[in-house]
């Protein structure tokens, strides 16, 4: 059995019964059996009615979905009714793309060898997707998985975090109450960790999304059936440059929401600040008062900010990584802590460079502020590690701006905004150590589908 507990305070939530080997074995072979039966794949139009119907159920179970994305994963209440909004959004921009998305023709009669021939491309759904999501998103980043698969009849069998599971189960039964036929969305929930590779590895699975850690999703990688295709998301340390020319009083909201929102458990959290020396003075004394005055507490109050992190081993860790920044000279602002769970946003003024907080992804309610002279220094300085995911840039000046949207490795860069800013339709991936294939729910449609090429000789 698994035991959800309550992010906030610890306290039991549910008892879920778990998966062993032979539960698996059936899940994998309904699901591969699904995807072999070509005359029975589900028509588009029978796909875009499950979708509709099943964003029309989030819409109707809104308030209970938010508070136990709060209660399981201890987002604040406000930002998980937000949560809540954007996967009601995703289900239905998955719905709307399947309008749009084809394949397209390929030119033939442009030598004599292809004379008389005509030649298309169709998108067929790739095969069984195994799917293992992360706890910080427990609703959006399973429809993230779902909704594409959905959309591309691709059979997926979905593994959430162990701490967040109950959001996954309720949309894979709103799924089938939407009208998905028995077998097509199946949840997971191993008993061992051995089980869940053994599900990654299976030579059925045609596509593994996993969203988590880069340690483990590289490794899941390297142990992939021959052909299997993935698409993995991990972490970065977001870099944030404020040039001399940015307008503070348009940045430090933005700042604090990008690196404090649900306890800075975001892989694009604003992590290194990095503020022109004639700044750094001004911007520190305002932005650790902003931070200051963020509320902590209980997620499922409506007036909390930053809500705990997903268990007391994190907060212990994020704490013991402030505590060595501070011992080597770090000066801190804020900080504490107010349960075993749950730390008082921090600020860092000048870690030494190679403190974890400024080579690792804190994965908490952290930022570190350092100053530079040069635009072409603090560029350098983003571009130092080997994660690289969404960066930005605050400047009034054009030219930095395009100087940095240019130089920083980054597979986003934001101008005047922070590094956590999405929108579920746009592309969503890390490069190098960050990750590997795009997500974003259309371009995860395109990742899930097998491009076939027809060609007819007439005459």
């Amino acid at each position: 059995m698994l035991t959800v507990v309550q992010a906030f305070d610890r306290q039991p939530i549910a008892e879920l019964p778990t998966d062993d080997a032979a539960a698996l074995e059936r899940k994998l072979a309904t699901a591969y059996r699904l995807s072999r039966e070509r005359a029975t794949w589900l028509k588009p139009h029978q796909r875009i009615a499950v979708l509709h119907a099943l964003a029309a159920l989030m819409e109707s179970r809104r308030e209970q979905l938010a508070r136990q994305i709060a209660r399981e994963g201890g987002k604040p209440y406000t930002d998980a009714m937000v949560e809540t909004g954007r996967a009601i959004d995703g289900v239905r921009i998955a719905a709307e793309t399947l309008r749009t998305r084809a394949g397209q023709e390929i030119p033939m009669g442009i030598t004599p060898s292809s004379e008389n021939r005509r030649a298309w491309t169709v998108n067929e759904p790739i095969g069984v997707v195994a799917a293992i999501s992360a706890f910080n998103h427990p609703l959006n980043l399973i429809v993230h998985q779902v909704a594409p698969a959905v959309a591309t009849g691709c059979p997926i069998v979905i593994k959430p975090a162990t701490a967040t599971p109950m959001s996954c189960l309720d949309l894979v039964q709103m799924v089938q109450e939407a009208g998905m036929p028995e077998g097509w969305v199946q949840s997971f929930l191993p008993e061992s960790r051995e089980l869940a590779e053994a599900f990654v590895t299976d030579p059925r699975v045609s596509f593994l999304s996993f969203i988590g850690s880069a340690s483990v999703g590289w490794r899941l990688r390297s142990k992939l059936a021959p052909g299997a295709r993935c698409a993995l998301e991990h972490g970065g340390v977001a870099p944030v440059i404020v040039d001399r020319s940015a307008d503070l009083d348009r940045l430090i909201e933005p700042m604090a929401k990008g690196g404090y929102y649900h306890a800075g458990q975001v892989c694009v959290s604003v992590q290194r600040i990095y503020v022109h020396a004639s700044l750094q003075t001004e911007f520190s004394e305002r932005f650790a008062r902003r931070v200051q005055a963020l509320r902590t507490g209980d997620p499922l109050l409506a007036e909390t900010e930053v809500g705990p992190l997903i268990t007391p081993k994190e907060a212990d860790r994020v704490q013991a990584w402030i505590d060595e920044a501070v011992a080597a000279g770090a000066r801190p602002i804020g900080g504490g802590r107010l349960s075993e769970t749950t730390l008082y946003p921090t600020v860092l003024l000048n870690p030494p460079k190679d403190a974890k907080v400024s080579t690792q992804e804190v994965f908490g309610p952290l930022t570190c502020v350092y100053g530079f002279d040069t635009l072409d220094q603090a560029i350098q300085e983003a571009n130092a590690l080997p994660e690289a995911f969404q960066s930005s840039i605050f400047t009034n000046d054009l030219s930095s701006a395009f100087r940095a949207a240019e130089r920083l490795d980054a597979s986003a860069v934001m101008v005047n905004d922070h590094t956590a800013f999405r929108v579920d339709w746009m592309p969503f991936a890390g490069r190098r150590v960050s990750g590997h294939g795009v997500g974003g729910i259309p371009y995860t449609m395109e990742e899930m589908t097998s491009e076939k090429m027809i060609v007819f000789r007439a005459g």
